[in-house]
């Protein structure tokens, strides 16, 4: 089994001693109760990760020795998702599972026949959720890199995502277009994350046709996933779990 992971500050990577210490320490020294001598990875959440040996464990604290460091490469070509806002705890589910499975960017989208809204106040603690589980699924998953989850996005945003992007999908029942066939970008997709492959996984209630008018004017493709309809929280791993398998990084 791979050591576990835990998550440190940008820069603290270079030392050849680290501590743990905050709510990381308390969960290594509490909740997992590491021990002397055990071996951890520390990452830094931009691709940074280093295999360490625990030389001191405190009540909540954690001193780590570096063995060795090294800068993973970003995943290519890279893979957005844009997610239009599920109904109740499913927002998280999604950000969960899609961090399980790779996603680079997440983009939570307030598509027009969204049942959920983020207004004033909630879009603040609900944006804070979608990040805090992103980062909490990329530790559990041994991640080096902690995707990024935007702010949320109007159509105006996806849009222009969608004509950035080296391929954009449109998910989609409406087409004889099955994801497995779409033709994919030749190449890598540089380090920006809108860049590479944008897919968008709309709302239950569907698309609305100006949606779906403004994503074919980007350049756009819409794309049929499967035979069958899922929910939207769970339509955006599938997806990225076929163009994974299909570009080569898995």
């Amino acid at each position: 089994m791979t050591p576990p992971v835990f998550l440190t500050g940008a820069g603290e990577l270079d030392q050849d001693r680290v501590l743990l210490s905050g709510p990381e320490g308390r969960h290594a020294a509490v909740v997992r109760r590491i021990t002397v001598g055990e071996t951890v990875d520390l990452v830094d959440g931009a691709g940074t990760r280093a295999r360490c040996v625990v030389t001191d464990v405190a009540k909540d604290s954690v001193v780590c020795a570096v063995r060795e460091r090294h800068v993973e490469p970003r995943p290519s070509p890279a893979i957005t998702v844009v997610q239009a806002l599920p109904k109740g705890d499913r927002g998280e589910l999604s950000v969960e599972v899609m961090t399980e499975a790779g996603v680079d960017a997440i983009v939570p989208w307030s598509a027009e026949r969204c049942v959920t809204r983020w207004r004033a106040e909630r879009a603040a603690k609900s944006l804070a959720k979608w990040r805090a589980t992103a980062r909490e699924a990329a530790k559990q998953a041994r991640r080096s890199r902690i995707p990024d989850v935007a702010d949320l996005a109007a159509t105006r945003d996806v849009t222009a995502l969608l004509a950035a992007a080296d391929l954009g999908i449109v998910l989609h029942e409406d087409t004889e277009e099955r994801l497995s066939a779409v033709k994919l970008p030749e190449g890598g997709a540089g380090d920006a994350p809108a860049s590479g492959i944008v897919i968008v996984v709309g709302p239950e209630g569907g698309f609305t046709d100006a949606e779906l008018r403004a994503f074919d004017e980007a350049g756009a493709v819409r794309a049929l996933l499967g035979p069958t309809v899922l929910r939207t929280s769970t339509a955006g791993v599938a997806a990225l779990a076929v163009l994974q398998a299909r570009s080569g990084r898995w």
